[in-house]
Parts: structure tokens; C-alpha cells; sequence
């Protein structure tokens, strides 16, 4: 706790300055919980075995915090065609990642089916906590390549489950069912299904009572930190109480919260203005904020500014303790190739489909596959599986693979992230001036 909360002070003061530079802040947190490790200062010793209950509560809740910030992002109805590319990244991206993986664990690292099908599920998922460099900022912000990554990361942290939950039925560790029945109908159909469905009715009525009370005050109520915590909790309890997935569900539910807003306010440039306003922290003019017509999308935006506050204070608690953990569970040497073959040619060609789904330019396309960070949400998923009695030889390589290829993932997008943008913007600028 002395360290995270010297860590969040001195992020204040030089948070400005780290922005300037061609490094991320995560990359920073990363740093300094290695440091604080074994390996030098020694301050920060936790087993990722023993500490695997603790490490999984706490990735769980770092990634549902961020799934409700993606979801509230998400300005656009899930079926929006805008959302196709990111939907088939989420599915036959994911499906295809998940084969490659477990193919690479099979052949080369040698590992038993299960094993390796388990490790791709682990792998698998994007991360939505990390990646917000390559996010929207705001939900007006509708650019195409920018929109596709956001909603590719708040989607399969939840769709890579069925492919955890097959693995450990293959190493005995989950009851597939005869003939794999179960994991068809109760792990794949009515788990997403049922978790999307939850947490999308629970949000927009959330959406709808809390308009309409505001609408009869006249005013809107301040409930941010209420909003965000209570939705969040009672989706994610809601959906893994009736064995559906909890981070769908609290995705849905920021997605199906921000469609209420927008049915209620439209997509006028005042209520655009008012939503962007909110969401950067500046209080509009108060008649905006009464007027029925955009009050709606102040309280959207609202949510969003301060769900991205507690966002970004669990990830300064997350690196670190990933910096810290990784000096406990060594570096992979395996990970020496595994990181170029998951970073240069899986996501490369599990993101083929793209071409054909988004008529995407090929630089974007190279933008889109590149950016496939992996962080916080294979750490979930990793300690669900030691969690769920992983054999301890398997937990202790997984371990140190998966953090390895965290952190390798870490330094090498943060260190790209800035040239590539900017690159980006530049074509962008230079493709709406030709087409004006």
C-alpha cells in the first residue's frame, strides 16, 4: 500500500511529462514493480502460486472496471455495422488464435492437448485495461481503426472463455459433459448468450430509471461512483450467479447504459458536445445540464470520466504487482521465440479476416494486427486456471510464460504506440484533405 501510494503520487506530478515522451505510463508502473522485486530492491515478494486466489480477485476486477469503461465508450448499438470488424476479431479472430497457440504448445513446447488449448484461451484476449492509448477517447470519437480496437478488447475478454473452460475439461479439471454437450450448451450457447442478455437488460433499465428520476428533478443527481460500482456488481453478480460470463455481462451493461443515454438525447452536436465536455472532466454550461435534451448525455459522460479515473488507479496497482511477481517467476526462456511467433505471425494471420469484414486500408490492417496487447485479462485467466487445481509443474511454466509475454508485450507496444498513431493521424489528415 506505501509503495502504490507513493507510485500514484509521483504519477501526478509526472504524468505530463511521461505523456511527452515516446513511452507509455504503464510501461513506467512495469518498471518500477520490477525493480521493487526480488531482483533488486526486494520491497515486493509475492508468490504468483501461493498468492493465485489474491492475483485472480484482483485481475478480475481490474478487467470488469475496464470492460464498463469500453462498453460506455461504445456509443453505437453492438449490431452497428461500424462494429462488424471488431465483432468477427472477437470470434473467428479469436477461434483462429486460439488453434495457432495450441498448435505451437503441441508441437513445439510439447505440451498435452488440453494444456495447449488452455494456454491459447489464456493468450487469446486483447486487452482492454492497457490498451488505452489505441482507444477512443470519447464515445464522438468514431474512427474506424481506433473504434474496432476498443471493442475487440471489451469483447473478448469474454469470448475466450469457453476456449479456458475446454481446455481444463481436457485436463480434467472441468466436466465437459458426455460427447462435450456441456461445454456446447451451457459453457459456449447459454453462457454468452445468457451473459450478454443480463448484463445488456440490466443496464439499460439501470439507464432508463435513473433518466427518468433525473427528468422529474430537473436536475441531474449526482451518482457516479454509486452508478458505476452498483451496475458493475449486480451485472457480474447477476451473470455468474445464473453460470453465464461476468465480464460479457459487464460489458453489455456499459453498452446497453450508454443507449439509453443515446435514445434519450440523440446524436445532436449539442448533446455531443456536452457528453465530450463530461467525459474530460469540464462541467458544461448549467443550462446544459438541466435541459432534458442534453442532461442525458452529461450523466453518460459523467459515469465514463469517473469509471476512467478508477480505471487508470487499478492499473498503477496491477503493473506493478505484475512487475513485482514476474521477479518472483523468472523469465521464460521459451519466450524468446514465443513472443515474436505470437506477435508477428499468429496475430497477423488470425486478423486476416479483417480484410475481408472492414475494407481496411493495409496499413491499418498492419495497425490492427500489431496492436493485439496482452495484459491483464490473461493474468485473469491464468490465475482462474491455477485457481482451478492446475497441475503444479504446468502452473509454474504457464506462469512464467504468460507474464513474460505480458511484459514483453508491455515494452514492445508501448515503445510503438506513439510512431504508429502518428503516423496514423498523418494519413488521416491527409485523406480527409484530398477528399474535401
Amino acid at each position: 500500500m506505501l509503495v502504490i501510494g507513493l507510485l500514484l503520487l509521483l504519477m501526478a506530478f509526472i504524468r505530463p511529462v511521461v505523456q511527452r515522451l515516446p513511452v507509455t505510463p504503464t510501461m513506467v508502473y512495469l518498471l518500477i514493480g520490477i525493480a521493487l522485486g526480488p531482483w533488486w530492491h526486494d520491497a515486493i515478494r509475492i508468490d504468483p502460486i501461493l498468492h493465485a486466489p489474491w492475483l485472480h480477485h484482483a485481475a478480475e476486477v481490474s478487467v470488469i472496471v475496464s470492460l464498463f469503461t469500453v462498453g460506455l465508450k461504445l456509443r453505437l448499438p453492438l449490431l452497428d455495422p461500424r462494429l462488424r470488424p471488431a465483432l468477427g476479431l472477437a470470434t473467428i479472430s479469436m477461434i483462429i488464435t486460439v488453434g495457432l497457440v495450441a498448435g505451437a504448445g503441441v508441437w513445439l513446447l510439447h505440451l498435452p492437448l488440453g494444456a495447449a488449448v488452455l494456454l491459447g484461451g489464456v493468450l487469446a484476449p486483447t486487452d482492454p485495461v492497457l490498451a488505452s492509448d489505441v482507444q477512443i477517447k470519447n464515445p464522438q470519437d468514431q474512427d474506424k481503426l481506433r473504434l474496432t480496437l476498443t471493442a475487440e478488447g471489451g469483447l473478448n475478454d469474454g469470448t475466450a472463455f469457453p476456449f479456458v473452460m475446454l481446455g481444463l475439461g481436457l485436463l480434467g479439471l472441468h466436466d465437459l459433459g458426455a460427447h462435450g454437450w456441456r461445454w456446447w450448451l451451457i459453457d459456449g450457447l447459454w453462457a454468452v448468450t445468457g451473459g450478454l442478455l443480463i448484463g445488456g437488460g440490466l443496464g439499460y433499465g439501470v439507464g432508463r430509471l435513473v433518466l427518468r428520476v433525473n427528468s422529474r428533478q430537473r436536475t441531474i443527481t449526482a451518482l457516479g461512483e454509486y452508478m458505476v460500482l452498483g451496475l458493475i456488481g449486480a451485472s457480474y453478480g447477476a451473470a455468474v450467479l445464473l453460470k453465464t460470463y461476468g465480464f460479457l455481462a459487464v460489458f453489455a451493461a456499459g453498452v446497453a447504459l450508454r443507449a439509453a443515454e443515446r435514445i434519450a438525447s440523440g446524436t445532436t452536436p449539442e448533446a455531443d458536445a456536452v457528453a465530450a465536455a463530461a467525459t474530460e472532466g469540464r462541467l458544461p454550461a448549467a443550462q446544459l445540464v438541466r435541459d432534458p435534451k442534453t442532461a442525458p448525455a452529461y450523466f453518460a459522460g459523467a459515469l465514463l470520466a469517473t469509471n476512467e479515473q478508477l480505471e487508470r488507479i487499478l492499473e498503477v496497482a496491477l503493473v506493478l504487482v505484475l512487475g513485482a511477481v514476474l521477479t518472483v517467476a523468472g523469465l521464460s526462456a521459451d519466450a524468446l521465440w514465443f513472443a515474436p511467433l505470437l506477435f508477428f505471425v499468429i496475430r497477423p494471420l488470425a486478423t486476416l479476416p479483417l480484410l475481408l469484414i472492414g475494407r481496411f486500408s493495409r496499413f491499418e490492417y498492419g495497425v490492427i494486427s500489431w496492436f493485439g496487447i496482452r495484459g491483464i485479462g490473461s493474468i485473469y485467466y491464468l490465475m482462474f486456471a491455477i485457481d482451478r487445481g492446475l497441475p503444479p509443474a504446468l502452473a509454474d511454466d504457464f506462469t512464467s510464460l504468460v507474464l513474460t509475454l505480458i511484459a514483453a508485450s508491455i515494452l514492445a507496444h508501448g515503445l510503438s504506440v506513439t510512431p504508429l498513431l502518428n503516423r496514423y493521424n498523418r494519413l488521416a489528415r491527409k485523406t480527409k484533405k484530398a477528399g474535401s
